[in-house]
């Protein structure tokens, strides 16, 4: 059997800065100019009274309106935030969240949900002041029904000690393992529609979740799902999946589990074309396997990774021994006419795959840098890697852009490409600010809109947060409108996480990002 300790070691179960804020957080200015909501002496008095330990002081306030978004990794190193957060609450009970929630929701507060704080979207961002709602304080495992391989689990528990615990105490495992375990928590990979490594064999975020707890802007709780396939109208569980705390505040989730898995292979290839590897990883999907890590590099990413001049695709899978190697036939048959590799790549990958220093490396050197991941059917993803990588490539001070194929399904997969670059002059303070801001958004402005016109989704696994919520109109056509009024009927005040998902809101304009 796979040491059930195998996770490695456990982080903090709090939240991690991403990068030193220059002149320290409770000095920090804001780059968005938006009406900051401001929280009386008053309001902090009853969000005190529910409990909850509130702060407004600045190095608190400032630290907990930071996340892992790069562009503002990238302010932070000229001492800015993207919006500062006029109280921090931190509550330990369900009944406090709901009293928190209905005191904002009387007042016009714009309430924020954040939790690990790992999002790269500006997700967790309170763009517009008022109350950040730290959620690390509902923590841990509520109860686990090993004959239907369920968990019911409080929303901040962080992803690392919910599997440690999974698989020290009960032999199981959620089959979760974004490259975040141990920034992120539960509530956070419901709430962005978040993916972990092995999502070809246990699925998505939204194929994991089976019920949730959520409280609504006004404080009543409600519960959804929790039942197998059960069929009672729409399924409300979908609903807040993916919400990015804006409809709704999620405070435990109900998941899928499965057996710690007793056996695990490897194998690796390369590939002549980055067009050929795609090929067979759908051929392999299409006759039904299904191995947990189905992974293709490009020739940039392979060499920078694995120092192999050629596209590199690993593979590994676990389960029951019959399951794994009928998956692994599959696989060296549809790879035979390609080159195998040295499985030791594998290894490799899964000594460093959730290594994130790189990222606040670059950046401190003064590089502008981030990921783009997207989904697309097959049939385009051929069209939308070379188109996007030609776009991105030919803007004015990119240096390199490549891409990889992280998790396949039977009907497409999801590219990820990743960009560096950096403006061509050498300003400081604000002045830089402004220009790596600028160039930022031209990167992301061409690659979005070249893949949304060739036929794919906006975002696969890092949801939409503030970055990505300009494009939303454009990537839901006619039911951007059937979402905003979801909004307006869940949350008619527009209090919870505004400025996200491209939604409207009642705190005035949002320069730049609408």
């Amino acid at each position: 059997m796979i040491d059930p300790g195998a996770s490695g070691p456990l982080g903090p179960a709090a939240p991690t800065s991403p990068i030193g804020i220059s002149g320290g957080a409770g000095a920090a200015t804001t780059v968005l100019q938006t009406t900051r909501v401001s929280v009386s002496d008053e309001i902090v008095a009853r969000l005190q009274r529910t409990g909850a330990a509130v702060s407004v002081d600045d190095d608190a306030t400032g630290s907990a309106s930071q996340d892992w978004w790069p562009l503002a990794m990238t302010w932070a190193l000229e001492g800015a935030l993207a919006g500062r957060a006029a109280a921090i609450v931190r509550p330990d009970s369900v009944a406090q969240i709901s009293e928190i929630a209905a005191i904002c929701n009387e007042a016009r507060i714009p309430l924020t949900t954040a939790a690990g704080r790992s999002g790269v979207c500006g997700n967790a961002v309170p763009v517009f002041g008022g109350v950040v709602l730290d959620m690390c304080g509902i923590a841990g495992v509520i109860d686990v029904d090993d004959q239907s391989l369920t968990v019911n689990v409080a929303a901040g528990t962080f992803g690392d000690h919910f599997e440690d615990e999974l698989r020290r105490v009960h032999t199981l495992t959620a089959g979760h393992w974004p490259q975040s375990m141990s920034l992120s928590t539960i509530g956070g990979w419901v709430a962005c529609r978040g993916a972990g490594q092995f999502s070809t064999r246990y699925g998505k975020i939204e194929d994991i979740v089976v019920g949730l707890d959520v409280t609504l802007a006004d404080g009543r709780q409600i519960s959804t799902g929790g039942q197998p396939r059960q069929a009672a109208g729409p399924d409300l569980t979908q609903l807040f999946v993916g919400s990015e705390g804006t409809i709704g505040i999620i405070t435990a989730a109900r998941l899928k589990l499965h057996p710690l898995p007793p056996y695990e292979q490897h194998a690796a290839f390369t590939c002549d074309s980055f067009e050929a590897g795609l090929d067979a990883c759908r051929r392999v999907l299409r006759r039904g396997g299904t191995p947990a890590v189905l992974r293709l590099y490009d020739v940039l990413e392979s060499k920078r990774n694995f120092d192999v001049d050629s596209n590199v695709v690993l593979v590994l899978d676990e389960g029951d021994p019959a399951l794994v190697d009928a998956n692994l036939a599959i696989i060296n048959e549809e790879f035979a006419r390609h080159q195998p590799a040295d499985v030791a790549l594998v290894t490799h990958w899964m000594g460093h795959r959730n290594d994130v220093a790189g990222l606040e490396s670059l950046i401190s050197k003064g590089f502008v840098i981030d990921t783009m991941e997207i989904a697309a059917p097959w049939r385009c993803l051929d069209d939308i890697y070379r188109s996007t990588r030609d776009v991105i490539g030919g803007i004015d001070g990119v240096l390199s852009v490549s891409a990889h194929q992280s998790h396949a399904y039977l009907d497409g997969a999801c590219l990820y490409f990743t960009f560096a670059g950096r403006p061509s002059t050498d300003a400081t303070g604000a002045e830089a600010v402004a220009e790596k801001t600028a160039f930022y958004r031209r990167v992301w402005d061409a690659g979005s809109r070249n893949v949304l016109e060739r036929g794919g989704a906006l975002s696969h696994h890092h949801g939409i947060g503030l970055n990505r919520g300009r494009f939303m109109a454009e990537a839901l056509g006619g039911a951007f409108a059937v979402l905003g009024a979801v909004k307006s009927s869940l949350d008619p005040m527009g209090i919870l996480n505004p400025g996200k998902l491209g939604l409207a809101h009642p705190y005035g304009a949002l320069p730049g990002w609408e």
